[in-house]
């Protein structure tokens, strides 16, 4: 595989090495530091290596630290159970952690059931930025706000994790701002801008991060960092010294209607202790349901402010209410039989909190405003109503039965 990095580290002692070097000259250009952490391999191994080497004295200790933890609402279960633990860690070696969630009215499911806007999917992916950018960065400005300077943000972004990904670093990362490959991938914004943006574990292989958060965590190789990563090991199908193969590891929303299938919760409902969660698989069944014509508006004959026809002037909208109504009843289904799996179990298990009583009580209130995305009004058509296709040039495909029907009245005619 083509890498930006053609000498590659061969060991982890090289790769730690280089991620103190990357904090040490991008670090002392800022007191206060925030680190984003999702409770996935490579944020932890980003913390575990960020505070080591603080506690260690192998880099300048910042002014401040502060764990940024984006808790979407959509965790896989037991990957949040690692982070939270993770977090406690933390705050026990005196460091600040925070958790954020999305605003109310910017949950998934209240965006969805509420609001009507369909499951993401690849051309319309709404979710990332709703649930974790926007509530993250609103995070990150009230911390430059309270220390009155730009922060450093570190984040635990690798390479081979995404090839677009992957093509994104490649134009990026050419000596700009000063910064190198080696020093990893530092993003230098204007005085004026919340915080620049530090990759420091960029270069680290697959290897290194297991390794990392395996072997040196609890004194089983040292360097030790002091972290106990197993139940992070334990998603990704992880043996307790790191030596198991990764296979498909990348972790995201709990059944993503993006990704075509959720491995990670496949691996986790194969452990007897995890086997209760099997029926959050018909989420997947409930996403590609709702995206069916039947349970949306079109829009059609749609015109831009010109007064020129829209790119897509027959595109398919938000959900009819009978969908949202319908879809809410399968999650609260769901979660239902879930934690009383859970409740039941000896000892009990971990319950999941899909929609709480307020996100219910809010999407309820939505439905009953009939509430509609922006440039919706509820009034267009039904998505499964069959009308003669209109295309962008303006031209007006009929329906076949409507074709039929005028040659025959042109042939009685005649």
């Amino acid at each position: 595989m083509n890498t930006l990095f053609p000498n590659e580290w061969r060991t982890l002692e090289q790769a730690l090495q280089m991620t103190a070097d990357s904090l040490t000259v991008h670090g002392s250009q800022h007191r206060h530091w925030c680190l984003a952490f999702s409770g996935g391999k490579d944020s932890s191994a980003a913390l575990a290596a960020t505070v080591y080497l603080i506690e260690s004295g192998a880099i300048p200790r910042p002014e401040t630290l502060t764990i940024l933890y984006a808790d979407t609402r959509l965790e896989l279960p037991n990957l949040q159970a690692a982070a939270v633990k993770m977090l406690a860690a933390v705050r026990a070696r005196g460091f600040e952690t925070i958790t954020v969630y999305p605003k109310l009215d910017k949950r998934f499911y209240v965006m969805m059931f509420g609001r009507g806007i369909p499951p993401s999917h690849s051309g319309f992916r709404w979710c990332t930025g709703a649930l974790k950018v926007d509530p993250m960065a609103e995070a990150m400005e009230g911390i430059r706000n309270r220390v009155g300077e730009k922060i450093l943000l570190i984040t635990g972004m690798r390479i081979g994790e995404s090839a677009n990904r992957d093509r994104r670093i490649a134009l990026s990362c050419s000596g700009k701002n000063g910064g190198e490959c080696g020093q990893g991938w530092y993003e230098e914004t204007t005085p004026a801008e919340v915080a620049d943006v530090l990759s420091p574990i960029l270069h680290w292989r697959t290897c290194h991060v297991w390794d990392w958060l395996m072997l040196h965590g609890h004194g089983r190789a040292k360097p030790s960092h002091g972290f106990d990563c197993s139940l992070v090991a334990e998603v990704y199908d992880q043996d307790a010294d790191g030596s198991a193969q990764e296979v498909l590891a990348r972790t995201g929303c709990l059944v993503c209607p993006v990704a075509s299938r959720d491995y990670a919760l496949e691996r986790t409902i194969r452990k007897p202790e995890w086997a209760y969660l099997a029926p959050l698989h018909r989420l997947r069944d409930l996403y590609t349901e709702l995206t069916k014509p039947h349970n949306r508006l079109r829009k059609y004959g749609e015109r831009t402010a010109s007064g020129n026809l829209s790119a897509n002037p027959m595109r398919s909208g938000p959900l009819l209410m009978h969908a949202r109504e319908s879809g809410l009843r399968t999650v609260l289904a769901i979660q239902d039989e879930v934690n009383d799996a859970a409740a039941s179990a000896c000892p009990p298990k971990l319950e999941i909190d899909l929609i709480n009583a307020e996100e219910e009580a809010r999407i309820r209130e939505l439905i009953a405003a009939n509430t509609w995305p922006d440039k919706w009004t509820g009034e267009e058509h039904d998505g499964s109503e069959p009308l003669p296709e209109i295309h962008r040039d303006g031209t007006v495909q009929n329906l076949l039965w409507q074709v039929q029907e005028s040659e025959s009245v042109q042939g009685g005619t005649n």
